[in-house]
């Protein structure tokens, strides 16, 4: 029997850290799930691999979280409900649907709240925006709202997000492929599935 997939080793094929949140629930099809933020660690975990925080921050962050569980339980539903409006912003590019207001009103607010967390500093000849120590546990959502801001206030720029077509999949991808066709969200497992079926399908007809 294969041992469950975990926060630590899912697949990160969204090309965008706040696709790569959405994508913290295995399928979005027809059954939905397993979700992979279990718990405000798996939450740090996840922003350790994807550069979100550093080391220190993760050690710091989980120590908190250790010392306050009902906060971090409330800053994990703050990063689900998060997660949930970005998929439907995100996942509404395809068909060109506009994101609802009070979705955009939610991600309006962590952005400013995660503005407030910033600073400028001087840094190899020029200046860039820093984060405020300490880290906060509610620095991973709001880190996430203002990448997934640039994002989506680039539209104009790049291509409509995707919906992996995948079978039960509905992960949500930057199409970054040369001729801008690509339907998987990896040609290694939902593409790969799906040519099987096909062939199957095609040998019983």
């Amino acid at each position: 029997m294969s041992t469950p997939k975990t926060i630590d080793d899912i697949n990160l094929l969204g090309g965008h850290v706040a696709l790569d949140l959405v994508n913290t629930v295995d399928s979005r099809g027809d059954k939905w799930g397993p979700d992979y933020l279990v718990s405000y660690p798996d939450l740090a975990d996840w922003a350790l691999r994807v550069d979100l925080i550093d080391r220190s921050e993760h050690a710091s962050l989980l120590k908190e979280a250790q010392a306050g569980p009902a906060a971090a339980d409330v800053e994990l539903e703050n990063a689900k409900k998060l997660r949930e409006i970005l998929h439907r912003i995100f996942g509404g590019e395809e068909r060109d649907a506009a994101p609802l207001e009070a979705d955009l009103d939610f991600l309006s607010s962590a952005c400013a709240q995660g503005a407030a967390r910033q600073k400028l500093r001087a840094k190899e000849g020029g200046v860039i925006w820093t984060h405020v120590p300490p880290a906060s546990m509610t620095d991973i959502t709001f880190r996430i709202a203002l990448s997934a801001a640039e994002l989506l206030t680039s539209r104009q720029q790049r291509r409509p997000v995707r919906i992996c077509h995948g079978r039960n999949c509905g992960w949500l991808f930057l199409d970054l492929s040369r001729g801008g066709h690509r339907r998987w969200c990896s040609d290694k497992t939902c593409g790969s599935a799906t040519r099987v079926r096909k062939f199957r399908a095609d040998r019983v007809g």
